[in-house]
């Protein structure tokens, strides 16, 4: 939980429980499927991509669905050691499981390191 609170620091613990369980539990409060892959080492949980379908998004073909990457986040002490490219691996994977031809995700204009890291920019496929 701390990991996804990490992320998003705005809502309560509370509501990262109700909706991490929702998600484990195949309910999410998304209609469309919506998956959530962790990184784990030595027992500890290094990162996790939160990765579902929507109907659209910017830039991409508007008669498929999408792979979206709702949150993508890896501890600070972890980072480039390869976890968050091995994470968004396991989010491209299932995407494609889906029958999905591009994934997409979104961040804020300010965010420049989110910008940097974005998975668009070593992956053909993927549009930002």
């Amino acid at each position: 939980m701390s990991l996804r609170a990490a992320l998003w620091p705005d809502a309560p613990k509370e509501e990262h429980r109700a909706e991490v369980r929702a998600i484990l539990d195949g309910s999410p409060r998304s209609t469309l499927p919506l998956v959530l892959i962790v990184a784990e080492l030595e027992a500890e949980i290094t990162g996790f991509v939160e990765v579902g379908l929507r109907s659209h998004a910017d830039g991409c073909d508007e008669t498929r669905q999408v792979g979206f990457i709702e949150g993508w986040f890896v501890a600070p002490g972890h980072r480039r050691h390869g976890i968050g490219r091995a994470l968004i691996a396991a989010a491209e994977d299932w995407c494609r499981e889906q029958g999905c031809v591009e994934l997409a995700s979104d961040t804020w204009i300010d965010n420049k390191d989110s910008q940097r890291t974005s998975p668009s920019a070593s992956r053909p496929w993927i549009a930002a």
